[in-house]
């Protein structure tokens, strides 16, 4: 039997204004069906965060209808939760007719509460589909206003759940959470001092934990991995490697390779000279970085043409110079810091005129 694991499609996000949806639909039309057509897995793990919004945008919500819809005809089941980003209300919409169709999503804990189970070729294996939640739903389900921290409300939430799995079969766990030891990325949050972290000690029992939330992929503990995001949602993640996971299951057994993603166009960060940058050019997303020791002026706006999805330009003289320049000017009036303004950042000397207009403007915005 052959199952994907994959998460964290965050349909519908924007980077730095610039909107993703072509990119995310190439990765699903050019990368995930293809994929699937051609290896015909039995089903799909989706580990929350498949919208970016809670109240999603029109537009991500058509993209992911039209993927299901493929899906239920390839004959490939699709088990997912809500995450943290997923308006879980909205998700629960139609699911009870979805799930005729082989469409499993969970959005409550009651519904981590009645595994399911998926056969093919002779394998079975159990599902158990808990969707994001935090430590006071869990309080509210048990009973038990004495659980505190992440750990311990799903360590007795899973408590609950293996007395419904056949010992005998494969047990799977599709979860959202953050598993303590796992890597960040700085498209991600985790709550100040570890509060939200998981310790994956809790998943003992589970022959594999799906996992979703975290955006480069990474095992979590013994049995447990992240598939991490399809495609690369900040700087941050420029170095990260993209990929869908494969677990192949064969008498009883579980093996997980990763698939890796080609984007439609990548994040990346470029450094060099303003003349060395200026020579190539890139449809990428990418972070430009300066290593001029001199200013240029207008960088961003010449080099976008050449860059037309440029995300930002650093530079290694900015920081430096403005501490000196800061220092320099403390005690000059303002007419000075204009000055020394278009002398050390446009490169150009003022004369009378400038100095009158300034003057002028200077006077108008004073209370």
């Amino acid at each position: 039997m052959l199952i994907y694991h994959t998460s964290d499609w965050h349909l519908g996000r924007m980077l730095y204004g610039r909107s993703l949806l072509s990119d995310q639909e190439h990765f699903l039309n050019h990368a995930l069906l293809p994929s699937v057509e051609r290896e015909r897995p039995a089903g799909i793990l989706l580990a929350g965060d498949i919208y970016d919004r809670q109240v999603a945008a029109i537009e991500a919500i058509r993209l992911f209808d039209g993927v299901l819809d493929r899906l239920v005809n390839l004959g490939c089941k699709v088990f997912a939760v809500s995450g943290n980003h997923d308006g879980a209300g909205r998700m629960a919409i139609m699911k009870s007719a979805l799930r005729r169709s082989g469409v499993y999503i969970a959005t409550t804990l009651e519904e981590a509460m009645e595994p399911v189970t998926l056969s093919e070729g002779g394998e079975t294996v159990q599902l158990a589909l808990l969707p994001y939640c935090d430590p006071s739903a869990v309080r509210d389900l048990l009973c038990d206003s004495d659980l505190r921290g992440e750990t311990a409300c799903m360590g007795a939430l899973l408590d609950r759940i293996r007395p419904k799995l056949d010992p005998k079969l494969p047990r799977l766990l599709v979860a959202h959470c953050f598993a303590a030891g796992a890597s960040l990325s700085d498209s991600e949050s985790v709550f100040v001092g570890g509060s939200g972290q998981v310790s994956p000690e809790v998943f003992a029992g589970f022959d594999y934990v799906a996992l979703g939330h975290l955006h480069g992929p990474q095992p979590a503990g013994e049995n447990a991995r992240y598939s991490g995001s399809p495609l690369k949602y900040s700087i941050g993640e420029a170095g990260q490697r993209k990929c869908f996971l494969r677990l192949e299951i064969s008498h009883g057994r579980i093996s997980c390779q990763e698939r890796d993603i080609t984007p439609l166009r990548d994040v990346r960060r470029i450094e060099g000279s303003f003349d060395e940058l200026m020579s190539g050019s890139s449809e990428d997303y990418v972070e430009l970085h300066l290593t001029d020791r001199d200013p240029v002026l207008l960088a961003a706006q010449r080099l976008r043409p050449r860059y037309p999805n440029l995300l930002s330009v650093t530079n290694s003289w900015t920081l430096k110079a403005a501490g000196e320049r800061a220092g320099r000017l403390s005690c000059r009036d303002q007419q000075a810091v204009f000055t020394a303004f278009m002398k050390d950042i446009c490169g150009l000397e003022t004369d009378g005129e400038d100095l009158e207009l300034f003057r002028e403007i200077w006077r108008e915005v004073q209370p």
